[in-house]
C-alpha cells in the first residue's frame, strides 16, 4: 500500500504523556492512517532516525489578528512547530465592527498590543461587520497554520454602547444585545469570548479600554451565552473572585494569564493558589511566559536612554549607529548622558545579555545582570552597552525581565498540573519583545537541561492539552484517525535562533523575528509546511470554527 508521507524510524511522543517509543507513522489524506511498523512506501518519506515525533504544538495565546492579514505564513510561530493558534485573547479584536469603528478599533490594537494603526487598516481586507464575517476573510486567505478566535469584550461593548463603552456601565438593555452579539459570534466560529481588566492596558487617549471596570455581572450575563454553547472564555487580568464567578456561570473552560515573583518561594506559592483556585470543581487553565520577559533592546532596535545624543542616533539606521558608537567623542557624549540619568532609567540589574551565540541565552544567573557584568568590568552600564554592540557589530540583545524573573520560581510554578507554558504573544509587541520562540525553549530548557518535564509530559502540555482547552477533538495527539498536524525535530539540538529586527510590516514598520533550529519537519493538515527550519511555500492551515 501506498501512503501519501510516512516518516519513518522517529521516536514517537504521542501528546498523550506517554514517553517517547520507536515507530513509523504514515499520513493519508491529511489524517494519520498507521502508526507503528508501517508497511509500503510513501509518495514522500521523511527519515525520523535520531529525532522525534510529535503533534503540532497549539499556541494558547497570540495576537495574530492584524498580522495574518499581510504574513499567512503566520511567522515567527510557524518556524518553532505551531500548527494552531488561537487568536482574540485578552478582548481586543477587529469584530464585531461597524465600518465607522475601524479607526477606533485599530488605534486600540495599536496602544494595547504595539500592531501600528498603518499595518492594520491597511494590512487587512476589512470586508466584514460580525465575527463569522471576520473568519470568512481569514480563511480566504489561505493561511499556513489553523487558527481559531475568540470574540473580544472591547469590540463587542464599542459595537452596541459606542463612545460609552469605554468608561460607563451598561444598561439592562445593552447587556442582553452584547450577550446576544457574543452569541452570535460564537454561532459564526468563535472558539469563545476573550475579556481584559488590566488597567495599563489603554486607548489611544490614555483611557482604559472598554470592558476594563465593566460590573463582573456584566460576564455572567455574557458567560450564559457562552456556557449555553460549550465554548471558552478567556481573560487577562481578572482575579480569582471574578474567574470563579465566571467558571460558575458557563460550567466550561475559563483560560487565564497567570505568573509569579522573584522572591524565595513565590513559584510554589502561586502554585498553591492555584490549587485552591481549582478545588472548587471549576475548570480552568493557566498560562505563563516559559522565561523572564518584559523588553528587549539593543543598538539596532530600541535605546534604552534618552537624551540629545541618543535621540540623535536613534534616527539613524543601524550602519549609522554603528558609525556613531565607533566615534570616541559620541561614545562619551552617550556615557555622559546615560550617568546623567542613573536612577531613571530601566533597573538594569534585571536587564540580562542575550550573548553572541546562534542561540540566545535567557537562563543567565540574577547575578549575571548588565549592571553586574558591568560592574565586574570596571565600567558603567553604558559602556558595557556600547562595548558589546561594537563587538556584535550592533546586533548585541538586551532582555529586561519584568514577569517571572526568576527562573527557579517559575519552574516551580510550571510544575503545576493546572498551568500550561504558553503566553508567547505572537503578532503584539511587536517590536518590544519576542517570546513567540516559547515552544522550542521548552524542548531546549524545561525538557533537555532543567529536566522539570519528560519528554513525554512537556510535549503533552504544548499538545493534548491546550487541544482539550480549545474544544479540539481531532488534534493534539498521535492516533489513527487524527488530523495529521505533526512535528520531526532533533531533541538534542533544537532550541532559539537569537532575534532580529527586520522592517517587513506594511508601511515598512520594524517588529523582531525568530527563527529556529533542529526542527527537521512541520507538517499541517498533513501537508509539510516547514523543511528544515524554512517554509516550503504551502499553506494548508483552516480556520478551526466553534462547533456546539
Amino acid at each position: 500500500m501506498a501512503h501519501d508521507i510516512v516518516i519513518r524510524n522517529g521516536d514517537i511522543v504521542d501528546g498523550t504523556g506517554a514517553e517517547p517509543i520507536p515507530g513509523d507513522l504514515a499520513i493519508d489524506d491529511g489524517l494519520i492512517s498507521a502508526i507503528g511498523k508501517v508497511e509500503g512506501k510513501g509518495k514522500e518519506e521523511i527519515n525520523a532516525e535520531g529525532h522525534v515525533v510529535t503533534p503540532g504544538f497549539v499556541d494558547l495565546h497570540t495576537h495574530l489578528d492584524a498580522q495574518i492579514g499581510w504574513d499567512p505564513l503566520m511567522t515567527p510561530v510557524s518556524w518553532h512547530g505551531v500548527t494552531t493558534a488561537l487568536m482574540g485573547n485578552c478582548g481586543v479584536t477587529f469584530a464585531p465592527c461597524k465600518p465607522t469603528d475601524r479607526d477606533l478599533l485599530a488605534g486600540m490594537m495599536e496602544t494595547v498590543e504595539d500592531i501600528p494603526k498603518h499595518a492594520i487598516l491597511t494590512g487587512l481586507p476589512w470586508t466584514w461587520e460580525d465575527y463569522g464575517g471576520y473568519l470568512d476573510a481569514i480563511d480566504s486567505l489561505d493561511p499556513a497554520l489553523n487558527v481559531a478566535g475568540m470574540v473580544g469584550h472591547c469590540a463587542v461593548r464599542f459595537y452596541v454602547m459606542g463612545e460609552r463603552a469605554v468608561e460607563e456601565q451598561a444598561t439592562p438593555e445593552e447587556l442582553s444585545e452584547m450577550a446576544k452579539v457574543v452569541g452570535h459570534s460564537i454561532d459564526g466560529g468563535a472558539i469563545g469570548f476573550s475579556t481584559n481588566r488590566y488597567p495599563p492596558h489603554k486607548l489611544p487617549d490614555g483611557r482604559s479600554i472598554p470592558g476594563t471596570f465593566a460590573d463582573p455581572n456584566e460576564l455572567v450575563e455574557i458567560g450564559k451565552e457562552v456556557g449555553a454553547r460549550n465554548a471558552l472564555m478567556q481573560a487577562v487580568g481578572a482575579d480569582f473572585e471574578v474567574l470563579t464567578k465566571m467558571a460558575n456561570t458557563t460550567k466550561g473552560r475559563i483560560l487565564f494569564s497567570y505568573g509569579t515573583g522573584p522572591q524565595e518561594g513565590a513559584g510554589k506559592a502561586s502554585a498553591k493558589g492555584l490549587e485552591q483556585l481549582c478545588s472548587g470543581g471549576g475548570d480552568f487553565t493557566a498560562i505563563t511566559q516559559v522565561r523572564g520577559s518584559g523588553f528587549m533592546f539593543g543598538l539596532q532596535s530600541n535605546l534604552p536612554v534618552q537624551g540629545e545624543t541618543w535621540d540623535a542616533i536613534r534616527k539613524m539606521d543601524l550602519p549609522g549607529r554603528l558609525t556613531a558608537i565607533n566615534d570616541a567623542e559620541t561614545s562619551t557624549k552617550l556615557v555622559e548622558e546615560a550617568r546623567a540619568q542613573d536612577g531613571r532609567t530601566m533597573p538594569m540589574q534585571n536587564v540580562f545579555y542575550l550573548g553572541a551565540g546562534d542561540s540566545p541565552n535567557y537562563t543567565l544567573a540574577p547575578e549575571e545582570n548588565l549592571k553586574a557584568t558591568a560592574d565586574a568590568a570596571g565600567e558603567h552600564w553604558s559602556e558595557t552597552f556600547i562595548r558589546l554592540s561594537r563587538e556584535t557589530s550592533g546586533r548585541a540583545l538586551f532582555n529586561l525581565r519584568m514577569f517571572n524573573q526568576s527562573l527557579k520560581e517559575l519552574g516551580d510554578l510550571l510544575k503545576s498540573e493546572h498551568i500550561f507554558p504558553s503566553l508567547g504573544d505572537a503578532g503584539a509587541h511587536v517590536s518590544q519583545i519576542m517570546d513567540a520562540g516559547w515552544t522550542s525553549f521548552i524542548l531546549s530548557h524545561w525538557i533537555r537541561e532543567a529536566g522539570i518535564y519528560s519528554m513525554g509530559e512537556g510535549i503533552r502540555r504544548m499538545t493534548s492539552g491546550p487541544a482539550r482547552v480549545l474544544g479540539l477533538s481531532d488534534r493534539g495527539t498521535l492516533a489513527t484517525g487524527m488530523r495529521a498536524d505533526v512535528n520531526v525535530f532533533d531533541p538534542n539540538t533544537v532550541a532559539e535562533r537569537q532575534p532580529e529586527l527586520v522592517h517587513d510590516f506594511p508601511g515598512g514598520a520594524p517588529r523582531y523575528i525568530q527563527k529556529s533550529m533542529g526542527y527537521k519537519a512541520t507538517l499541517v493538515n498533513g501537508q509539510i509546511s516547514v523543511s528544515e527550519g524554512e517554509h516550503t511555500g504551502t499553506r494548508a492551515g483552516s480556520v478551526l470554527r466553534h462547533q456546539a
